[in-house]
């Protein structure tokens, strides 16, 4: 009997502390009771936890566990996380304890932030939401934070991405304590994506911090002006009367990337667009956004998506 203790606490999300305690019991129905379960409890160092949306949550104290599950919470680009997790000592103290003691500890989504508080994370590779991945490796640079990641384990600690990870990390737990077979069909009853590895195709660079100042970001905008247009560098440099060498320098400084890195970026933002939204061929799609050879095109997509454009048509397309 494999014991799952999820730690709840103020502010966390109600459906992050059962959504993996919910799937490992459809699991046991699927193993049926001659296979080993788990054993799940909601565990807090405090007598009464309210879960972001006022839900109060029933909690026994914390207990010796195999497998220590921290939530995420509610979090927004621009808010203080400091703010978030003040009064949170106890379950920090919790998580280095059971860290310490060499016992597994799993985080979901941004629940990250408080395996780095508790150190954690130090000299190991992590994860979490690609919304706040950049945040999680500025606050923690002890950490290697792996943003494309679904789900990274490393000494004994299990870093999630974004929310429904957590069902991509329940799947891996069952697929070890239970079978593939299991795990698999467990899936299939749930309706849950049992193949993905990344979260790179569900990245919208819209909801991201725009990187630069206003020099970088006045060449931005003059390169998404026209997606199609041929790159040309000493023009771009020409029309902001400055050389091409010292465009390069400060849009680096400022951008921390190439004036051409940035345009492949907006150019499969915007392909992205049209091939969730149109029904243009990918040759067209190609064209639109500044390529001429489709085989080019499909691999710089595949690098920043880690999908082909066909693949990421097949799954994101939103055509009526």
């Amino acid at each position: 009997m494999l014991r799952v203790g999820v730690l709840a606490y103020p502010g966390c999300f109600a459906s992050e502390v059962f959504g993996v305690p919910d799937l490992l019991t459809m699991a046991m129905h699927v193993a049926g009771p001659e296979s080993a379960g788990y054993e799940v409890s909601v565990v807090s160092p405090r007598r009464r936890v309210v879960a972001s949306g006022g839900v109060t949550l029933a909690v026994s104290p914390l207990r010796e566990v195999d497998v220590l599950v921290v939530p995420g919470f509610e979090l927004v680009p621009g808010q203080d996380i400091d703010a978030k997790i003040t009064g949170l000592a106890a379950e920090i103290a919790a998580i280095r304890s059971h860290t310490t003691a060499g016992k597994v500890v799993v985080s979901i989504c941004v629940g990250a932030f408080l395996l780095a508080e508790a150190g954690s994370l130090d000299r190991r590779r992590a994860t979490t939401s690609w919304l706040f991945a950049d945040e999680l490796a500025r606050r923690r640079q002890e950490a290697d934070v792996r943003p494309e990641h679904l789900v990274v384990t490393d000494k004994g600690v299990t870093t999630t991405g974004a929310f429904s990870a957590m069902y991509d990390f329940a799947l891996e737990l069952i697929r070890e304590h239970s079978g593939a077979e299991v795990a698999r069909t467990t899936a299939r009853v749930a309706l849950v994506d049992d193949a993905r590895s990344s979260q790179t195709p569900y990245v919208d660079a819209r909801l991201l911090p725009r990187p630069g100042n206003e020099f970088s970001r006045r060449v931005m905008r003059r390169l998404d002006q026209d997606l199609a247009a041929r790159y040309d560098l000493a023009a771009l440099a020409g029309a902001f009367k400055v050389s091409s060498r010292t465009l390069l320098r400060r849009f680096a400084d400022e951008a921390g990337q190439s004036p051409l890195g940035y345009l492949h970026t907006s150019r499969v933002r915007r392909a992205r667009h049209l091939l969730e939204t149109t029904d243009r061929t990918i040759a067209g799609i190609c064209t639109a956004v500044g390529y001429r050879d489709p085989g080019t095109f499909a691999a710089l997509f595949a690098k920043h998506t880690g999908q082909r454009p066909s693949d990421y048509r097949a799954a994101f397309r939103r055509l009526s």
